[in-house]
């Protein structure tokens, strides 16, 4: 099969390159799928740069990527079942960009008729993702979703009104206001936030923010949430390890949940799964897919990544 490796971290253009490499056969309990689409993750992009604090080449080739959806050929579900596929590559050196992924039963969710291969390479860090930090509200909670046009934002938009969430936003442009789908929204770069918020709920406040950078926005927690809050936050990229302000955030008994996906329980997991599946098959959610051409310009879609001069998430077809 074809697909994209690295053998060392290092800038795209550097160290990825298109090879040959033997198409994996399934064993009990996993299966086959051939690849039509492989989703880009910032997470991925970081990987391969080596860009994690403490790095290290786990495996001496890697294929990248977690996400990705396409057809089962072989294994323990029916061949010919549409599929998407998540965690290919979280601990495990051969990830979704490829022809082919050889992956546990457990990791590939049944995809509806309904959707593309293309939209379904969102669902495994991003969509899922939005489902994890929303887990728990309930019908007239207020939401605040930070990032509201980012990968992650843009799905918890949509997942916090279809829950009966009351849903505000912070973009930084009125173009990616008009991109998060969210009526409600605050300019950060021109206002306050917490007065804004605050303003928008009539002193009110809010019942959860998800959030996309914890350091950055930890006033605004505090500031806005009521008494017995969530902060449910999966990035800090303005400070790694920001000081916690443990007393102001303890006397209003707010809850922080810092979260990633790719821990999610088998449980949580079936939870999320099944309610996506619930909102794809009533088409319920749109998906914000940019085109990241085939697997010869990978290396073109990680800097685009990169860059951040995009909306949506980068998906390579195969």
């Amino acid at each position: 099969m074809k697909a994209v490796i690295y053998e060392r971290f290092g800038a795209a253009s550097e160290v990825l390159q298109l090879a040959d490499m033997d198409t994996p056969t399934p064993g009990p309990g996993e299966v086959l799928v051939r690849l039509h689409a492989s989703g880009v993750n910032p997470s991925d992009v970081k990987l391969r740069a080596g860009a994690r604090p403490g790095a290290t080449m786990a495996h001496p080739v890697v294929i990248p990527h977690s996400d990705g959806a396409g057809v089962v050929v072989a294994g323990d579900l029916a061949k010919g079942t549409r599929v998407w596929v998540w965690n290919a590559a979280w601990q495990r050196a051969f990830g979704t960009a490829a022809e082919y992924v050889c992956l546990p039963v457990s990791q590939v969710a049944v995809l509806p008729e309904t959707v593309r291969f293309d939209e379904a390479a969102c669902f495994g860090i991003p969509a899922m993702t939005a489902w994890y930090a929303l887990d728990g509200c309930a019908p007239g909670d207020t939401v605040l979703v930070t990032g509201g046009a980012g990968t992650v934002g843009r799905y918890a938009c949509q997942m916090a009104a279809l829950m009966g969430c009351r849903v505000i936003t912070t973009v930084s442009s009125e173009a990616k206001a008009a991109h998060s789908g969210c009526s409600e929204w605050i300019n950060y770069r021109e206002v306050d936030v917490s007065e804004a918020v605050m303003d928008l709920t009539k002193g009110v406040g809010l019942n959860r923010i998800v959030d996309v950078d914890f350091a950055a926005n930890q006033d605004v927690a505090l500031a806005c949430l009521t008494p017995g809050g969530v902060v449910a936050s999966y990035a800090s990229a303005s400070v790694m390890a920001p000081e916690l302000q443990f007393y102001p955030l303890m006397f209003k008994d707010i809850t922080l949940r810092m979260l990633i996906v790719y821990q999610l329980t088998g449980q949580a997991r079936a939870r999320g799964v099944a309610q996506l599946t619930h909102w794809l098959e009533a088409g319920a959610l749109t998906h914000a897919v940019v085109p990241g051409g085939g697997l010869r310009d990978a290396a073109s879609a990680h800097d685009l990544v990169a860059s951040g001069d995009k909306l949506g998430t980068v998906v390579i077809e195969i």
